[in-house]
């Protein structure tokens, strides 16, 4: 099945592996996510399913939400999304239903972690694209961390689109392909992914099987 799973990254750890080796590992809380709607071509033109991800009091729901819900008998939830899925994994779909990370992932898979990056706020040409600094000696003045010469004085005499240059920097979304699942607490609903992933503690994520499986 190629559900996205919805969840938070809470942070940072280490696990053991039976050889012996120590690996940093992201703990992600990974579900249970809801089926709230079910799309076909027939009535939408495409195939996909609505996931519902957290829990929300009812009475911070909009009634319009609130009956949207109640449609597929499942409590109202703070954020919904949708996936794009086959018509054969749409019928094995049932409204209502938990789709949860054990039942989605296997120990071992390679995944890919969708997030929005870390803000850095407006950030020099050194910070967010690696220019070089100046030389510090030989009469240089002021001069460390510049981007130095932009364009060409003559043609096309002007900086052309798309030149690195300081800004506003992250973020932006940013997916990590080929991550390795290292263990799965089904109890729990966490997912101990190999490596970082984008995004602060308790920032949202999206969990697919990765492309380059």
């Amino acid at each position: 099945m190629s559900l996205e799973i919805l969840g938070r990254k809470l942070g940072m750890t280490q696990v053991f592996r039976e050889s012996g080796d120590r690996v940093p590992v992201t703990v992600v809380l990974a579900g249970p996510c809801t089926v709230v709607q079910k799309k076909t071509s027939e009535s939408d033109g495409y195939t996909a399913v609505q996931l519902g991800f957290e829990d929300r009091k009812e009475k911070h729901t909009t009634k319009p939400l609130a009956g949207h819900f109640a449609k597929s008998g499942s409590s109202p939830k703070r954020f919904l999304y949708e996936v794009r899925i086959s018509e054969t994994e749409l019928a094995e779909l049932e409204l209502g239903q938990q789709i949860t990370c054990a039942e989605s992932f296997e120990a071992g898979q390679k995944i890919d972690v969708r997030g929005v990056s870390k803000g850095r706020g407006f950030a020099g040409v050194v910070k967010r694209h690696h220019y070089a600094t100046g030389i510090s000696s030989h009469g240089t003045h002021e001069f460390f961390r510049h981007g130095g010469a932009m364009s060409a004085g003559t043609y096309p005499g002007r900086i052309l689109p798309g030149k690195k240059m300081a800004g506003h920097m992250g973020d932006e979304r940013v997916t990590q392909l080929g991550l390795r699942i290292e263990q799965i607490d089904a109890e729990r609903n966490l997912i101990f992914v190999a490596g970082s992933v984008p995004g602060h503690n308790n920032g949202l994520v999206r969990i697919r099987l990765s492309v380059k499986q």
